[in-house]
């Protein structure tokens, strides 16, 4: 009998594409600090995704019968990363860096069950490239003023009012959206085989 999988994100938009697995799953979120050392983007939301994944074993362990998911999404662009900003302010010049430019979306998973006494762990990451219109300072201040920056890596949604920005996407549409289902179904499948 498959594991039920236990998804550690508070994110809505994960809770909506965990269901594209066709698995059975339950949703908790878990506190952790998201901050790292790291310079590159692949290896900082790995690391982000693998101290959530430690925190669910802090706060309420491992089951037999599940296997907990966590993962963190970032934007990079000229060798910076970002988050999820601050305030308006921090969102609008995030806007900006991005403005007329290519950047990364990044998305850091870790899958992790018990096995035999111990914990058994995977971790990933898939990269989407997002390519941005030239925004105006107005297209700035009317996308942040909708509000739907503030809990945005890089201060924007790909799926909702600033969709009329993008102008390229290569990759996986859904990692930019916070959740890549398809690299999280393919080592899913692998990590249970394992």
């Amino acid at each position: 009998m498959a594991k039920l999988l236990c998804l550690a994100s508070n994110s809505p938009r994960r809770r909506e594409l965990i269901k594209y697995l066709g698995r059975p799953f339950v949703t908790f979120s878990v506190d952790t600090d998201e901050k790292c050392g790291d310079t590159e983007p692949e290896q900082y939301v790995a690391d982000v995704a693998l101290e959530k994944e430690a925190a669910v074993e802090a706060a309420r362990g491992i089951s037999d019968d599940e296997i907990v998911i966590t993962a963190d999404t970032c934007v990079a662009v000229d060798g910076v990363i970002l988050g999820k900003p601050a305030d308006d302010e921090d969102a609008k010049r995030m806007l900006r860096m991005l403005s007329g430019k290519t950047h990364k979306v990044c998305t850091g998973v870790v899958l992790a069950q018990k096995e035999g006494g111990s914990i058994k762990r995977v971790s990933f990451s898939e990269t989407t490239l997002v390519t941005f219109t030239e925004l105006t300072d107005g297209e700035i201040d009317e996308y942040v003023a909708t509000g739907e920056c503030r809990d945005k890596a890089g201060a924007y949604a790909i799926q909702g009012a600033f969709s009329k920005h993008i102008s390229g996407i290569e990759g996986d549409y859904n990692n930019v959206v916070g959740f890549p289902v398809a690299a999280v179904y393919r080592n899913l499948k692998l990590f249970e085989q394992a």
